[in-house]
């Protein structure tokens, strides 16, 4: 097995892995394993608030329901994202296309470290979000081994 085949199969591992957290934030975000045992959006909204998401869904159910709708489609969009990774960790990147490089260092990095971040500001670090900074560093090791311009001097990987 040479770099870019360990490359591909480590990147596709964490992407399928954040189709899955994005399917488990799309479908039940309330039930999705967050920080100290809660769901990642009650969680999630107590860090940033302070107040209470039960006492938020039973003051202003129609706040709750809209917040419940963003965090859906935050879900919805990690799935997409997921799914475009790892059809190009598949296809282009696998074949050592240069572009495919570039699209996932760009977008696994921008996609990871957003969540990092949204996690940070509304103070909700937990078992999946520890995972991103994992999944971030393992895409990164997977790239670093296959750098497109040290392959280019080199000959194929």
């Amino acid at each position: 097995m040479n770099r870019r085949q360990v490359a591909w199969i480590i990147i596709l591992v964490v992407d399928v892995a954040y189709i899955a957290w994005g399917a488990g934030a799309a479908v039940s975000p309330e039930h999705l394993l967050g920080p100290a045992g809660k769901g990642i959006l009650p969680a999630a909204y107590e860090g940033y608030s302070g107040g209470s998401w039960l006492e938020l869904t039973g003051t202003s159910p129609m706040i709750a329901g809209y917040i419940t709708v963003l965090y859906r489609m935050y879900g919805i969009y990690c799935v997409l994202f997921g799914l475009l990774t790892s059809a190009i960790a598949v296809t282009a990147f696998r074949r050592g296309e240069p572009w495919a490089w570039w699209a996932l260092f760009i977008g696994n990095t921008i996609a990871l470290g957003s969540a990092i971040t949204m996690d940070k500001i509304v103070n909700a670090i937990g078992p999946f979000e520890l995972t991103e900074y994992l999944g971030l560093a393992l895409v990164w090791g997977a790239l670093a081994i296959t750098l497109p311009f040290r392959a280019a001097a080199a000959g194929p990987v």
